[in-house]
């Protein structure tokens, strides 16, 4: 007999291409992936991976074995949904993934009004900069910034993050051919406000990387330059004044995504119109100057 644990772990592996990869992702040490593929091989009788030491590459044999349990895991997690959209009722642990300045400034915050509406829902809010896999149950509804191409998704555009330029008074204050500019690290070079700051430079240096906003916007705070940030973000910054720039900031749509089934259970259509609600105060979808227009 075959153990689903073991195909468990080996399916992991084969996601990640390494057993500490994998053991990260289940939360076990990489010996238990180790053990776990072993004991698939002895009952299968096949050699699944090639063990070197620092990655496991699959054998012809464990690619088409992870073939096979790719679409195990994918049935699997479709009972899981089937069953979490059968629940009638509002009791319910739900997941959310966000980017990490949505999920910290925009829906955090409000958990405790939500709490109160809802006591019986568990919510779990994770700030992740990578796109969660919904169809592995890493969450129930995701936040993303790009516009899913699977068909499958139930997907809604719920709100707008515009950027704006920002920086301390004594440093708005400097003359503009004086500023130095804060960034992200090189590997994000690709974002889209990134792409914006870097227009914006004119021969000007970038004197401090981060690979994440909250670490520009620390350092922003501390005076050491110009920093581009979501508007939600820099507005709300008491700190922070907002710059005025010659092109004009970009703006990125949000995407709230689900599975279809999952949007019959109440408990998962409360928390949808909740971060619905929140993300649309912070990043309406229509500007308030083209409001007022």
């Amino acid at each position: 007999m075959i153990d689903w644990q073991d195909l468990l772990h080996f399916a992991a592996l084969a996601r990640t291409g390494s057993l500490s990869a994998a053991a990260r992702e289940l939360g076990v040490d990489h010996a238990t992936v180790g053990r776990r593929i072993a004991a698939l091989e002895r009952s299968l009788d096949l050699r699944l991976i090639d063990r070197r030491p620092r990655t496991s590459p699959l054998t012809a044999d464990g690619r088409a074995i992870a073939e096979l349990v790719a679409g195990m895991e994918e049935n699997v997690e479709a009972i899981r949904r089937y069953s979490k959209s059968a629940v009638a009722g509002l009791s319910a642990a739900v997941k959310v993934s966000a980017p990490p300045s949505i999920a910290a400034h925009l829906l955090a915050p409000k958990a405790a009004l939500f709490r109160a509406e809802h006591p019986d829902i568990t919510l779990t809010i994770a700030g992740v900069t990578r796109r969660a896999a919904l169809n592995y149950g890493e969450a129930d509804i995701a936040v993303r910034m790009t516009r899913p191409e699977e068909s499958d998704l139930l997907v809604r555009r719920i709100g707008v993050m515009r950027f704006g330029l920002y920086a301390v008074p004594a440093v708005a204050q400097m003359p503009d051919s004086d500023w130095a500019f804060i960034g992200y690290d090189s590997a994000m070079e690709h974002l889209t406000q990134q792409t914006w700051l870097r227009s914006l430079l004119e021969g000007r240096p970038i004197v401090f990387r981060a690979t994440d906003v909250f670490g520009q916007l620390e350092a922003a705070r501390a005076g050491l330059g110009v920093v581009a940030l979501p508007a939600f973000l820099g507005d709300g910054e008491a700190g922070l004044t907002r710059l005025p720039v010659a092109i004009p900031s970009p703006a990125r749509d949000i995407w709230l995504v689900t599975y279809p089934d999952l949007r019959r259970s109440p408990a998962i259509r409360a928390v949808m119109d909740f971060v619905t609600e929140m993300i649309g105060r912070g990043c309406p979808l229509r500007d308030s100057l083209d409001a007022a227009s």
